[in-house]
């Protein structure tokens, strides 16, 4: 009878800290609002043609604005908000709220992700940073520092508190669509400078590696449209895990054809960087033990066309088929 009694009382507690600070008043109108915010959240991705996702997107900008304008606004957690991000940072000094607007074309889509940093304050009021996504205009997007009117735009789904020193910097991950043939994941690493949110920064380094790499502001990672590779946060190793791609056509130039190949490499935290691990699972497991799921790669390192043809319904058909043996003469 113990076990239920304690989940009880957490989920209470919960629900108290959430409404911290709220009167009750405050808390209806913000359920109010967030009934309304829902149906143009829907209509920010449902939306029949432009016109319609234009509209859904800058009523609920303003929206989300006059909302948060309600004292203690910062403890209520829009829960229904399904196609928004909403995420706190670990130490709830901030949360980050993220969207994007798909804009169908001729030539396919235009994308753009829109967002909002809310710092939580001492006296409920709002404190807010509005992100301006400016990766169309950025030239270098691996090696840019900007503020939140030049963020590099992506749908943030995890954050990574550490600190080094006296300073707290905060890890997002993110997913970006890009464009028809290409999606991307990144690592952003964002702190507050003078109180002002700062993006990028010389966080990533290649010290270790066989090869000696340039360092850089972010992690980029850009892949074909159809590929899922992994970019996720192993808390039990304290390593940000990224799977390694490999070009389905050998042309790793061409960002369209690259997928995961089952092999990991990653980051981990060292001295206020994170620093790159060659290979995930030589560094935290022995050899051939790794967690591997259904590798494209021999233990040799070579590339098997039978799994790269996996996805492919003419070539699996093509090594169906018997060969035919030449007549004699």
């Amino acid at each position: 009878m113990k076990k239920p009694l304690i989940l009880l009382a957490l989920m209470l507690y919960c629900t108290l800290s959430f409404s911290q600070g709220l009167s009750n008043s405050g808390l209806r109108i913000l359920q109010q609002k967030e009934d309304s915010l829902k149906s143009y959240a829907r209509q920010i991705i449902q939306g029949i043609n432009s016109d319609d996702r234009f509209t859904a997107d800058s009523m609920f900008t303003r929206m989300l604005v006059r909302a948060l304008k309600t004292p203690h606004s910062f403890s209520y957690p829009f829960d229904s908000l399904e196609t928004i991000s909403r995420l706190y940072s670990p130490d709830s000094f901030f949360r980050i709220f993220t969207w994007q607007l798909v804009i169908p074309t001729i030539n396919g889509n235009t994308i753009r992700q829109h967002g909002a940093i809310q710092m939580k304050t001492y006296d409920g009021s709002l404190k807010l940073y509005p992100l301006i996504d400016k990766s169309d205009v950025t030239i270098n997007v691996a090696d840019t520092i900007g503020n939140n009117y030049g963020w590099i735009g992506a749908i943030s789904y995890r954050i990574i508190q550490k600190r080094s020193g006296n300073q707290n910097y905060y890890t997002l991950l993110g997913y970006d669509e890009n464009t028809i043939s290409t999606s991307r994941k990144i690592i952003e690493v964002l702190n507050f400078l003078n109180d002002e949110p700062t993006f990028g920064g010389r966080y990533f380094s290649y010290e270790e590696d066989t090869l000696f790499k340039t360092s850089h502001s972010r992690y980029i990672m850009e892949f074909k449209k159809e590929a899922g590779p992994r970019l996720t946060y192993d808390e039990d190793l304290d390593l940000i895990i990224v799977e390694h791609l490999v070009s389905e056509s050998n042309e790793p130039k061409k960002k369209w054809t690259l997928v995961g190949d089952g092999d990991y490499e990653g980051f981990k935290s060292k001295a206020g960087k994170w620093v790159h691990v060659e290979k995930v699972f030589n560094y935290v497991t022995p050899q051939g033990q790794a967690p591997v799921p259904n590798p494209v790669r021999d233990q040799s390192g070579n590339l098997m066309e039978d799994k790269l043809n996996a996805g492919d319904p003419a070539a699996a058909e093509a090594e169906k088929k018997p060969v035919k043996k030449k007549g004699k003469g």
